[in-house]
């Protein structure tokens, strides 16, 4: 059993964490952040079960004869805190079950897997992704596309927006860059790649425009062909590119180059 629970207000997360060595996290599913954070203590990060669920479908979660309960159209669950015994569909997994400032909390990877979701530790949100069974795209990669998308051409057009997408898909599928979207993002090879990196912005919320931009550049609408780099004559000089690369087209504010 845990120790008792120390309560307090967390600065980062307005949640009350276990006395033990444990952290707040966040915790997106499918590109959207929840509202309340996971937690990860001595290697396993847990997360509020009724966000969870809502987050990955159309569930209807209960709290009966000290078990936290769970349904759905084709799946049932219970997580039992007095037992530490989480069941999904049946199926009994030997666990901790913590409740913590009124909320149920179940290990993340081993409720989201038996569920049939996939999860991965996003170290550039410093939690964890979770791509829901059936989901279109990798919740890393539509999570951190958006919000790019939006640091960088939040005031444009749609097509302005896919184009700023569309070079970093591009980017991923160039043996000169990394090979994932948030790498691409992130990438600090030869300086900074994207300013919104710099400056903080893109952790900022995109807007409903970008998240739609996003998800029509993964699959796969390209305005602006093979296009590695562009940046906005009225924000920046652009002289290393103007000079080094192609020009392929303007977009917007934006020019696109090879």
């Amino acid at each position: 059993m845990k120790r008792k629970l120390l309560c307090g207000l967390l600065a980062a997360a307005s949640l009350c964490l276990p006395a033990r060595a444990a952290r707040p996290a966040n915790l997106q599913v499918d590109g959207e952040l929840l509202k309340s954070s996971a937690y990860v203590e001595e290697g396993t990060t847990y997360a509020p079960l009724r966000e969870l669920l809502e987050a990955l479908g159309d569930w209807t979660v209960w709290w009966d004869g000290g078990a936290a309960r769970a349904v759905s159209e084709d799946a049932s669950l219970s997580a039992e805190p007095d037992g530490n015994l989480l069941t999904v569909n049946g199926k009994d997994y030997p666990c901790v079950v913590d409740v913590v400032d009124g909320q149920t909390y179940v290990p993340l990877r081993l409720t989201a897997e038996a569920l049939g979701a996939a999860v991965q530790w996003d170290p550039w949100l410093d939690g964890a992704a979770v791509t829901s069974p059936g989901a279109e795209h990798d919740a890393m990669d539509l999570y951190w596309l958006s919000r790019i998308i939006h640091a960088e051409s939040g005031g444009e057009a749609l097509e302005g927006q896919i184009a700023v997408g569309s070079v970093v898909l591009n980017r991923v599928a160039s043996g000169d860059f990394p090979d994932s979207v948030p790498e691409v993002i992130f990438d600090r090879e030869n300086g900074v790649q994207f300013e919104p990196v710099a400056n903080g912005a893109v952790a900022g919320e995109p807007s409903e425009l970008s998240q739609e931009a996003a998800r029509r550049a993964l699959n796969g609408e390209n305005p602006v062909g093979n296009a590695l780099y562009f940046f906005a004559p009225a924000l920046s000089q652009g002289t290393w590119i103007d000079s080094s690369r192609a020009y392929r087209q303007t977009i917007g504010c934006h020019r696109f180059y090879l």
